[in-house]
């Protein structure tokens, strides 16, 4: 495994990390879950990435009782606080507050509380905010966040899909508080490079990391999904509690089309397409981590090969080929709360 520094500071991380985000707590059985994660540390995988969003509190849960038993000071656990997040299912009655979503003071200080509850843990070494929030001033959210550090519940402060001129504004705040802003928590793939215009280039110059999370563009970078043909049972194309809204963009016939045309590109590399796709994610020298998820113990180890392997540059040409204008490059397509609905 390959380690990697968050950011500017001395945290190292495990350049491929393991996430939770649609598997734990709903489209796996725990069993499966426990095994995912056993895979991934006997892997090499340090990094765990969940938000206590996730299968409504569960997915944090499942991964406090995976980890169990594991030496804590050597591990990398992440979290998030932003969307509502109450316990959910169908034995469930509680309904989210107004109080329950967003970054206010509140809301930020009850979910810390919570995430280490499930967790199972004295602290996280990361907390993130899973959304940048338009309705709190930012001096409140960052001065929450200040205080979870200084309380010890939380090592580093990081974010999820914020845009440049965000980041440059939490930074300042960050600096005067003394608390280390490391990381966003970006979408980024071969597909999928909004960050790369204005975020990358912003985060480079305060010192923070991107961990990107869908690195193989929700499995449609696997080539798994044929043009003209429907989608394999059981895909996450299929199934609207693993994310099919989010696939749905990548499953054009067009797009699905040039993503075959990798196939051999892969091959002549020696590597899966799921392992060029991920390798693909690290060649930028901004990526600190590529999170990966799984619903089975082989596709962690398939994925994990892809970490230290270096594309030579004529490979990456004509992967930029392949693709051609397919690419979504927008920044204005980042994942904000301006432009989608929880």
């Amino acid at each position: 495994m390959e380690f990697r520094h968050l950011g500017r500071s001395g945290l190292q991380v495990s350049a491929i990390s393991y996430g939770n985000w649609i598997t734990h707590g709903s489209q796996v059985e725990e069993d499966a879950a426990g095994a995912c994660v056993r895979a991934a540390l006997d892997a090499g995988i340090t990094t765990f990435d969940t938000a206590d969003v996730y299968a409504g509190t569960r997915a944090e849960a499942v991964l406090g009782r995976a980890l169990k038993g594991q030496r804590r000071e050597g591990l990398e656990i992440f979290t998030k606080v932003y969307w509502p997040a109450v316990p959910s299912g169908p034995d469930d009655t509680v309904t989210p507050g107004h109080n329950d979503r967003g970054l206010s003071r509140k809301h930020i200080m009850a979910s810390i509380d919570g995430s280490l509850r499930r967790l199972q843990t004295d602290y996280v070494d990361l907390y993130q905010a899973h959304r940048f929030d338009y309705g709190t001033p930012l001096e409140e959210t960052m001065s929450a966040f200040a205080d979870v550090v200084h309380s010890g519940k939380a090592h580093y402060i990081g974010v999820s899909e914020w845009r440049a001129e965000e980041l440059r504004a939490a930074h300042a705040l960050a600096r005067e508080l003394r608390i280390p802003l490391v990381s966003n928590q970006p979408q980024y793939s071969m597909l999928w490079r909004v960050i790369e215009t204005e975020v990358v280039p912003a985060s480079e110059e305060l010192g923070i990391s991107q961990i990107v999370w869908s690195p193989i563009a929700q499995g449609v970078l696997t080539g798994k999904y044929l043009p003209g043909q429907p989608p394999p049972a059981g895909s996450r194309a299929t199934d609207e509690k693993s994310g099919a809204n989010f696939i749905s963009r990548f499953m054009s016939d067009e797009v699905l089309t040039a993503v075959q045309k990798l196939k051999p590109l892969a091959d002549e590399a020696g590597l899966t397409m799921a392992q060029l796709a991920v390798a693909w994610v690290l060649q930028n020298p901004n990526v600190a981590s590529a999170i990966v998820g799984a619903t089975r113990p082989e596709q962690v180890h398939d994925n994990v090969k892809a970490a230290g392997v270096k594309l030579e540059e004529g490979l990456l040409k004509q992967i930029d080929e392949a693709l051609g204008g397919l690419v979504e490059r927008d920044p204005a397509k980042t994942e904000s709360p301006r432009n989608i609905r929880a």
